[in-house]
């Protein structure tokens, strides 16, 4: 009984126990480790893939590379320092290295060996690595991508190859190597890498043509420089072009302030040119027509010009082809203010075909412009005026 009551006086406070904070767990030790996340939905039917990937897991992983435990393969690089592995796990990430593995001979030491030559030693641990844990080291990444993607893709290992094509498009790019990563994304089938290259020689043609990379490729390849050089021409004529329209839509949105200020000095009147049946208020803000300026010179000019012959002045040339086109453009030439509206009206009916599409298609591009549908664009002045005023 003294004993019993004794173990009894000695254990804790069961309350005490609950009460008791939990402490946290440690931290992880720092890595420039990057690891893969899984992407796209998952399966219902395993719930493991809804979990992800714990640290430890990565780590045991990590651990059964590094340290090769029951390592069944040897894969010799280029300098001829072997690296263990696991055929089992080299099998199940890359269907081409299950296929040597199943045509390679066993060795005295009861492991198969395969050779994968042709890039560095570093290089091939990365990737060999990668198809354990799906990890990488940033600095191995920057040093060995191009290695990389073209090792993911003899072996197929499509998401390293993404991983790789990412990084290169994100800031490994410059224009020393551009060129030899346009010719690499070609042969190992990378058509995002290929156009993001194309862009960056197109965009920086001048400079990428001067360099090592290009010279190589145009001893080497001289199809694709042939190829390079169309396109830009291509993207020089599509620029040329661009231009040309820019400069066209300029023209068009001009006249098309020209006709709603025509119709804005001769309905309201500006500033200095009044009606001539009321005199402008003194505090009257200042004209918001940006064209008014230059068209009010244009009809003062027009109003005391000698030669009233339309082609004997070329300023009252321009201002005979404005109220021409003003006219075209004109809904109601009984309600408008505009001199001379109903009679270019009356004179397009006499107008020759060849004369009537050119005018046509002008109003049309003036229309198209300004995106309005092929509605007039001085409708609503218009209506508001009134029939009787005369300019």
């Amino acid at each position: 009984m003294g004993k019993m009551s004794d173990s009894i006086t000695d254990e804790p406070n069961p309350s005490a126990r609950e009460t008791c904070p939990v402490p946290p767990p440690f931290p992880p030790p720092p890595s420039t480790s990057y690891c893969r996340p899984k992407t796209g939905p998952a399966p219902e039917a395993s719930f493991a893939t809804h979990v992800p990937v714990s640290r430890a897991t990565r780590d045991i992983w990590e651990r059964l590379f590094d340290e090769g435990y029951r390592s069944d393969v040897q894969i010799l690089t280029s300098n001829d320092v072997p690296i263990f592995a696991h055929a089992n796990v080299l099998g199940m990430a890359s269907p081409v290295l299950r296929g040597m593995l199943k045509q390679a001979k066993t060795r005295s030491d009861g492991r198969k060996s395969i050779s994968v030559k042709g890039v560095p030693h570093d290089a091939v641990r990365a990737f060999i690595r990668f198809l354990y844990s799906s990890c990488y080291e940033k600095e191995e990444m920057e040093e060995f991508v191009v290695h990389l993607l073209v090792l993911s893709h003899v072996f197929v290992v499509p998401e390293l190859k993404q991983i790789c094509i990412e990084s290169l498009e994100r800031g490994f790019l410059t224009t020393e190597n551009v060129v030899d990563i346009l010719q690499l994304a070609l042969l190992c089938d990378a058509p995002r890498l290929s156009l993001f290259c194309h862009r960056m020689i197109i965009k920086g043609f001048r400079e990428i043509s001067g360099t090592e990379g290009w010279r190589a490729m145009k001893q080497s390849h001289p199809v694709l420089e042939k190829e390079l050089l169309e396109s830009m021409v291509e993207e020089d004529n599509r620029e040329k072009e661009r231009v040309r329209r820019g400069k066209e839509r300029k023209i068009y949105l001009q006249l098309y302030e020209a006709m709603e200020a025509l119709v804005h000095i001769c309905r309201d009147g500006c500033r200095t040119i009044g009606p001539h049946d009321r005199d402008l208020e003194k505090n009257q803000q200042p004209c918001s027509y940006g064209a008014c300026r230059g068209l009010e010179q244009l009809v003062r000019h027009f109003a005391g010009c000698k030669l009233r012959v339309p082609g004997g002045c070329s300023h009252c040339k321009r201002m005979w082809q404005l109220l021409e086109l003003h006219s075209r453009l004109c809904a109601d030439s009984s309600l408008c203010r505009v001199p001379l509206c109903r009679n270019f009206k009356e004179r397009m009916r006499k107008q020759s075909k060849k004369d009537e599409t050119r005018w046509r298609i002008l109003v049309k591009n003036i229309l198209r412009a300004k995106a309005i549908g092929g509605s007039p664009f001085f409708l609503s002045l218009l209506v508001s005026s009134s029939s009787s005023s005369k300019f």
